[in-house]
C-alpha cells in the first residue's frame, strides 16, 4: 500500500518510537504515582517528553507541556477553560470539528459568541476581517495553522501581532503542522499551542497536548486523580498538573519523546523541505490532468503537503476507492470534518479526495499516485462513458 493519508496519522514512524514504546511496556511504572523506581522512570520519561516538547515549540517552560490523548482534548482543554458568558471569539472557516464542535458547544450552553472570518473559493483568508470582526468583548483568535483539508496556512505571526496589539489570546491548532512545519511561540505570539502526536511528529496515537505561555491560566476540564495534594477537593493549581488528572498514556509519551528526539536531531525545517518537494511534485503533474480540479492556494510561500483535488463529477469517495482497491493508493475522500471549508470551496456535495503526504513517502509513490489520478481521470471523462 503507498500511504498518502498522513494527515489523518503517519503510518511510517521512525523506528526508535515502536522500540521506546515496547521497552516502555516491560518497564514502565505509573508515573507519580510511586516512589519506586519504575514510578520514577516513568514520570522521568514523562519528562523529558516536556522538555522535547517545549523545545521544538519554543514553549518557555516545560511544566507548561500538558499531556493529552490528541488534539481533540487539546483544544477542548483550551476552548472550555478559557471562554464563558460574555465572551467573542474569533475563528475561520478552515478550522476542523475539534474547533469548531467546541465553539458551538460553547455559544449553546454558555452564550460566548463566535464570528468566522469566511475563506474565498481557493481556501484563502482576509487577515483584515479579523479587525472588521473584532469585539469590545473579543477574548481571543483560536484558529488552524494550516487547513487539514487544502493546505493552506495561517499567517501565525500575523494573527499573533494582531491579537497582542488589541489584547487577546491566540490559541493555534497546530495538528496539521506539529513537527512538518517549524514553530515558535515566542517568534508567532502563540498563547496556547494545540498538537497531536499521530501526525507530524510521528509519534503514537493516543497522545497529544498543549504548550501555554507562561501567565495565562486555564480552568480545568477534567479533574480527579494527580498523585499529588490528595486530600484537597480540587484539582491542584500548579501546571501540569492541573490539566493531567488521572493516569498518563506513559507508553505511548515513551514513543512520543522518540520522535520528538528523532525530529530534533533530524530537524524540522528538512523535514519540511522534503514534504514540500513531493507535494509539489504531486501538484504540478495533476493539476493539468484533464478533468482534475485541485483545491486551495499554491501560489502561496509555504503550506501543509496537502493536495485535495476531485476527479470531473465523480463522488470523492468513488475514487477513493479505486485509488484502494486498484493501485493500492491510501487517501482520505468525504468531508474531513471540515464542514465550513467544504461550503467555501462549494464541495459539499461532492467532497474531495485529499492526498497528504510525509517525511518517509518517496518520489516513485508519488509517481505512482499521478499515473492512477490520470488513468482514472480518463477513464472517468464523458466521452469515456
Amino acid at each position: 500500500m503507498i500511504y498518502l493519508d498522513n494527515a489523518a496519522t503517519t503510518l511510517h514512524k521512525p523506528p526508535q518510537v515502536a522500540e521506546a514504546v515496547m521497552t516502555a511496556m516491560g518497564s514502565m511504572g505509573n508515573a507519580s504515582r510511586g516512589a519506586h523506581a519504575l514510578s520514577l522512570g516513568a514520570a522521568r520519561t514523562v519528562y523529558d517528553a516536556r522538555c522535547r516538547a517545549a523545545e521544538l515549540f519554543g514553549c518557555s517552560r516545560p511544566d507548561h507541556v500538558i499531556f493529552t490523548a490528541n488534539a481533540t482534548e487539546s483544544l477542548n482543554i483550551a476552548i472550555c477553560g478559557l471562554f464563558g458568558p460574555g465572551d467573542h471569539v474569533i475563528s475561520t472557516d478552515l478550522e476542523h470539528n475539534s474547533v469548531l464542535r467546541p465553539l458551538y458547544r460553547l455559544q449553546a450552553e454558555r452564550g460566548v459568541e463566535v464570528d468566522f472570518v469566511p475563506a474565498d473559493r481557493q481556501g484563502r483568508i482576509d487577515y483584515g476581517d479579523l479587525e472588521r470582526l473584532l469585539r469590545p468583548n473579543t477574548r481571543a483568535v483560536v484558529c488552524t495553522h494550516a487547513s487539514n483539508l487544502t493546505g493552506n496556512m495561517v499567517d501565525l505571526a500575523r494573527v499573533g501581532r494582531f491579537a497582542h496589539e488589541h489584547g487577546l489570546l491566540l490559541v493555534a491548532d497546530c495538528s496539521q503542522t506539529a513537527g512538518c512545519v517549524p514553530i515558535d511561540m515566542g517568534a508567532m505570539g502563540i498563547d496556547v499551542l494545540c498538537f497531536t502526536g499521530h501526525k507530524g511528529l510521528m509519534g503514537p496515537q493516543g497522545t497529544g497536548g498543549l504548550c501555554i505561555r507562561e501567565g495565562v491560566e486555564i480552568r480545568p476540564w477534567k479533574v480527579g486523580g494527580s498523585g499529588v495534594q490528595s486530600y484537597s477537593c480540587t484539582q491542584p493549581p500548579e501546571y501540569p498538573t492541573r490539566l493531567e488528572a488521572g493516569t498518563h498514556n506513559g507508553h505511548g509519551l515513551a514513543g512520543l519523546g522518540a520522535a520528538l528526539e528523532f525530529l530534533l536531531q533530524t530537524g524540522v525545517e528538512n523535514v519540511h523541505a522534503k514534504e514540500q518537494q513531493l507535494m509539489r511534485r504531486f501538484y504540478e503533474e495533476v493539476r493539468s490532468i484533464p478533468g482534475v480540479t485541485v483545491y486551495g492556494d499554491f501560489d502561496a510561500a509555504d503550506r501543509a503537503a496537502i493536495v485535495a483535488l476531485n476527479v470531473w463529477d465523480c463522488d470523492s469517495g468513488e475514487i477513493s476507492d479505486a485509488l484502494a482497491e486498484e493501485y493500492a493508493i491510501a487517501t482520505r475522500p468525504g468531508a474531513h470534518c471540515a464542514p465550513r471549508m467544504h461550503q467555501a470551496l462549494g464541495t459539499v456535495e461532492q467532497g474531495a479526495v485529499r492526498f497528504s503526504f510525509s517525511y518517509y513517502n518517496t518520489s516513485e509513490e508519488v509517481d505512482a499516485a499521478v499515473a492512477a489520478v490520470r488513468t482514472l481521470a480518463a477513464e472517468s471523462a464523458p466521452e469515456a462513458q
